[in-house]
């Protein structure tokens, strides 16, 4: 399991077990768990010189008393603050965490080991391709909660993935919140974007990644891409941000991200812990680094509840200035245009002025309830209004094709596909 960032969610896939009262932990337990941890590090850490270190720094707090719980959850968690306080490496972690221990024990191949949990997980989390979405303009927006990775079944699920978003004009990928995952699922993703055989990362053993040849969905190269980032961003889905950061493949939105880059493994230690310890680091094949304690910064900083906005409005403002855009799709990106910008910069309407505007307009009518106007017209349901614009155009709520302009002459009815309008004065 490489760069697969501790805080992930499948933590909270195991809470089956966390439920119940843990037992609690001897004196006898925590010093061989202990034991075990130190001579892990002595023996693993990805960087020699600070193997020492991190042995002083649990003896000290050993000897000070600070390891005396019998609560694993706080035991562990006061061993994994001394870890990263003195290494300031977010992959070190010690976890409580009886049911995936018991995995990480079984025979590799069997079906309680670690290889089976993992896949029933990742096919329930569609391989962490949570949702797919065709934003108004024909942005295609994918949602990627982790880099689940399955042999021989993960490909196809990102395949169809891949042929949803390469129909799109522009592509916006969220991975706020993504805590990590799996090497070969960013690999599948990155190949995408880049021609085949491209050098991604190469690794202190030597080994390298580089894109595949072979992809059945195709390349989506050339496509504007948006990525949208948080402080919840690590590890693996850092390195998907590091790619499109340094191969210029798109524009990153949002925030800075956590600064995980190291590799790591998941170590069973008794009597029921997972030890996550850095045992490798990718070396990029642009920047000749990687992004370890320093993260990944937007290159469009924006609040990230808002980042999907402000991405859209990107996409939107760079797909109507391309050459050679037809009439109509330009149409369909202004009409996307006040949407997004209504969100992003919210109109304020005066009670006062919504009752004004309240009243009969020919056989619609306008009526005022809950701070909010309604439009109600014959044999169609009720839709609440929302304001777009200050000179009066409103959203239907429900009818995205449709809004309504209030003016000196009456009422508006605007269809997106239809340049007249449909006038009905106030009676």
């Amino acid at each position: 399991m490489t760069l697969r960032f501790v805080a992930m969610a499948i933590a909270v896939l195991l809470c089956g077990s966390a439920a119940a009262q843990p037992a609690p932990l001897s004196a006898t337990d925590r010093a061989k768990a202990l034991q075990a941890i130190k001579a892990e590090f002595e023996k693993s850490y990805v960087f020699p010189e600070m193997r020492s270190q991190i042995v002083q720094r649990l003896n000290q707090a050993q000897q000070a008393g600070r390891y005396e719980q019998d609560n694993p959850l706080l035991f562990a968690e006061r061993i994994t603050e001394d870890l990263r306080g003195v290494s300031h490496d977010r992959h070190l972690s010690l976890r409580f965490d009886p049911a995936q221990y018991a995995a990480a024990l079984a025979p590799k191949a069997s079906d309680a080991g670690v290889e089976a949990f993992m896949r029933s997980q990742a096919i329930r989390h569609h391989h962490g391709l949570a949702e797919t979405r065709i934003l108004p303009g024909n942005i295609r927006y994918l949602k990627i909660t982790g880099f689940e990775w399955v042999r021989d079944e993960t490909g196809s699920a990102y395949d169809d993935a891949m042929r949803f978003l390469k129909d799109g004009d522009a592509v916006i990928i969220d991975l706020r919140g993504n805590g990590g995952g799996d090497a070969a699922a960013v690999q599948y993703l990155t190949s995408h974007f880049l021609d085949e055989d491209t050098l991604l990362l190469t690794f202190l053993s030597g080994a390298q990644s580089r894109t595949l040849n072979h992809l059945p969905a195709g390349r989506l190269k050339g496509k504007p891409l948006y990525v949208l980032i948080d402080g919840g961003v690590a590890s693996a889905a850092e390195e998907f941000t590091y790619h499109v950061q340094q191969f210029k493949l798109g524009e990153l939105v949002g925030a800075r991200t956590a600064g995980a880059a190291n590799n790591n493994t998941l170590v069973p230690i008794a009597p029921g812990f997972l030890l996550s310890i850095s045992v490798g680091r990718p070396v990029h094949a642009i920047s000749h680094t990687n992004w370890e304690g320093v993260g990944i910064p937007p290159t469009v900083e924006a609040p990230p509840e808002k980042a999907l906005d402000v991405a859209q409005s990107l996409a939107l403002k760079r797909l109507a200035q391309a050459p050679g855009v037809a009439p109509p799709v330009l149409a369909e990106y202004a009409w996307a245009a006040v949407s997004v910008e209504a969100r992003r910069n919210p109109v304020f309407v005066s009670p006062a002025r919504l009752k004004a505007l309240a009243g009969r307009y020919g056989t619609a009518s306008i009526s005022l309830r809950d701070n909010a106007l309604w439009l109600t017209r014959p044999d169609r349901p009720t839709r609440r209004l929302s304001p777009l614009t200050a000179d009066g155009l409103f959203a239907v709520e429900g009818v995205d094709m449709l809004r309504v302009r209030f003016t000196a002459q009456g009422l508006e009815l605007l269809w997106q596909d239809d340049p007249a309008p449909l006038l009905y004065s106030k009676s």
